[in-house]
């Protein structure tokens, strides 16, 4: 009987631990969104500088609701995934793209790198980018946050192309 009483404290700590996990994943969600950017037509004389596009401002208004919290519970954010696709024009690949890095910031913070990929491969309509592993959390907890986009040319873009940014955050947060 004492050994069994030894034992206790242990086997209720880690029953609590296993517990504190389980509600710790039960607390951490999937923010998805999806976001057009415009590259302009870039011309030959740009070409392998880095070109800063016009800022993308996200709402962020409903996204907790629709997943049962707030987004001042909201204690740990980071970026899951980032992929890149052409919309438009139809036929387009990235061929004329060398590097891409994608900013975050938001009126209370400034601005840190998102994702990058450093050497664009050729042939392809959609990529996907590295994320810098960035801790988020002050940028999604507020109503919105831009995100801008820098990029270098292998050679001049003659027309304006439509990029989907699809942006997937793993998100937890304290129960309400």
């Amino acid at each position: 009987m004492k050994k069994l009483l030894a034992w206790l404290p242990l086997v209720l700590l880690l029953a609590g631990a296993v517990g504190c996990k389980k509600i710790q994943q039960l607390l951490t969600f999937t923010v998805k969104h999806s976001q057009t950017i415009q590259i302009p037509a870039i011309p030959a004389s740009t070409q392998g500088t880095l070109v800063t596009l016009p800022p993308v401002t996200v709402d962020n208004s409903k996204t907790y609701g629709d997943n049962n919290t707030r987004a001042d519970l909201v204690k740990d954010v980071s970026l899951h995934k980032l992929s890149l696709s052409i919309s438009s024009p139809s036929g387009q690949n990235f061929d004329f793209l060398q590097r891409i890095e994608l900013y975050i910031g938001s009126d209370q913070s400034e601005q840190v790198r998102l994702a990058y990929l450093d050497e664009v491969p050729r042939g392809v309509s959609s990529i996907e980018l590295l994320s810098t592993n960035t801790k988020l959390d002050q940028y999604l907890k507020g109503a919105s946050y831009t995100i801008t986009t820098k990029v270098q040319t292998r050679q001049p873009v003659s027309q304006a192309l439509t990029v989907r940014a699809d942006m997937q955050f793993k998100v937890t947060a304290d129960p309400f």
